[in-house]
This record gives structure tokens, C-alpha cells and sequence, in this order.
């Protein structure tokens, strides 16, 4: 069947909606970044507006949740589709069982421990920049 020319039309629609997309994305992208996400206005906002600042700004991260739900799935994954390889082999089976989920396991404990110690170079960091009550006690002593 030969292309007809309402195709063609609509190819051409979905090309120019994309370039007009990408280019209000990138404005739009640009004017939120200096006025709603400005490091100035952290302190502004409260209730929703604070959360989705927080949210855009990537205060609040959600990696770690979905990385533990992303486990769940896979784990649940290899241990019922082991169930697949049983007929085949009963070693095969057993082997998949365990292995497949030890080596999920590791991964994603992998992918974790790397959040939980971006996390705590964070906590070491704020700590570092407040000073400490004793501190601020040796400097108004001298």
C-alpha cells in the first residue's frame, strides 16, 4: 500500500510538535531553574510547594526506593522462573534458585551502599560546615 499524503502530513506534524516541544522544554527548563529553583528561595516555600522544590531540586531522593522495589521484582522474578528450568534439571533448577538470587542480591546491594555512602559524605559535609558547640566556645574565650 502506497503512502497517502494524510501520512505524510501527520509525520510531519509529530516532527514539528517535537522541535516545538524541546524548545519550550528548554526555555521552560531554563526560567524555572533561575526563579522557582534559585538557591535564595530554599527558604521561601512551605507545605507542597517546599516539597516540590525539594523534589526539583533533589533534596528529596527516590532512587533508593525504587532500587529496593526494583529488587523485590527481580528476586520474585528468578525464583519463579527457576521453577521453568526444574523439568530440565533438578541441579539446574537449585543452581538458578540460589545463584540467580545471590547474585541480584549483590548487585543492588552494590547500587545501595553507593547511596548509603553518597548519604553519609553528605551528613560529614553539613557536619563540617556547622561548627561545633566547643568551637565556638574556644574562639570567644581567646
Amino acid at each position: 500500500m502506497y503512502p497517502t499524503t494524510t501520512s505524510y502530513y501527520r509525520g510531519a506534524e509529530i516532527g514539528v510538535w517535537g522541535i516545538v516541544s524541546i524548545i519550550l522544554a528548554i526555555c521552560g527548563g531554563i526560567v524555572l531553574y533561575f526563579t522557582f529553583l534559585s538557591p535564595k528561595n530554599a527558604d521561601k516555600y512551605t507545605g507542597f510547594t517546599k516539597k516540590l522544590y525539594d523534589f526539583l531540586s533533589f533534596r528529596i531522593m527516590s532512587l533508593e526506593m525504587i532500587l529496593k522495589i526494583a529488587y523485590l521484582i527481580a528476586a520474585l522474578f528468578i525464583t519463579l522462573s527457576s521453577f521453568s528450568v526444574i523439568s530440565t534439571s533438578f541441579i539446574a533448577f537449585i543452581l538458578y534458585l540460589f545463584i540467580g538470587n545471590i547474585l541480584i542480591r549483590l548487585m543492588f546491594e552494590g547500587s545501595i551502599l553507593i547511596l548509603m555512602i553518597y548519604r553519609r559524605l553528605g551528613d560529614i559535609h553539613d557536619a563540617l560546615k556547622t561548627p561545633t558547640k566547643k568551637a565556638e566556645q574556644a574562639k570567644e574565650e581567646k
